[in-house]
């Protein structure tokens, strides 16, 4: 059995994310949006941002300033005992969000099912509840163009593969 205590911190441990995407809402302008936020035990604050037309570095630069004045001027954590950190999800982060996975349309996917089989193939579609994806199924002349619609229920994870 846990102390009433220790339940207590676990309760309120989403608070300080709340709290923080509430003072970011107003400093996402155009087409950038929030993805998450972590906050690991050592008070690291992990910001991910994205943006339909791409994020720039001096975009995530900005909000980082602005964000962690908010964070000073709040006093969220007593004596400044934390760091800030506000990027882009990396190429090898999952898509989280419906709108990260329309952004992607045209490229290609690694999908993990949950029954960890995988699928490959380019985005060619995004609808509310699936995505579809496009790939070729046997070689040479025997080739084929297939689609497949699967829903997002379906799916543990799903990365953009980079070609180079």
């Amino acid at each position: 059995m846990f102390p009433s205590s220790f339940i207590s911190t676990m309760m309120n441990a989403t608070e300080p994310v709340e709290q923080i995407r509430q003072w970011l809402e107003p400093l996402l302008t155009g087409d950038i949006f929030l993805v998450s936020i972590k906050i690991k035990p050592t008070n690291n604050i992990k910001v991910y941002l994205d943006a339909d037309s791409g994020l720039a570095i001096d975009q995530c630069s900005r909000i980082n300033r602005a964000l962690y004045k908010i964070l000073e001027e709040e006093g969220l954590y007593p004596d400044g005992n934390f760091s800030l950190e506000v990027s882009s999800p990396g190429v090898d982060e999952p898509l989280k969000m419906l709108r990260q996975y329309k952004k992607n349309i045209g490229r290609e996917l690694m999908v993990q099912m949950l029954d960890d089989s995988q699928r490959t193939g380019r985005l060619i579609e995004v609808l509310d509840e699936s995505a579809v994806l496009e790939f070729t199924e046997g070689k040479g002349k025997k080739a084929e163009l297939k689609k497949e619609e699967i829903a997002f229920t379906q799916i543990k994870k799903a990365i953009v593969q980079i070609k180079f």
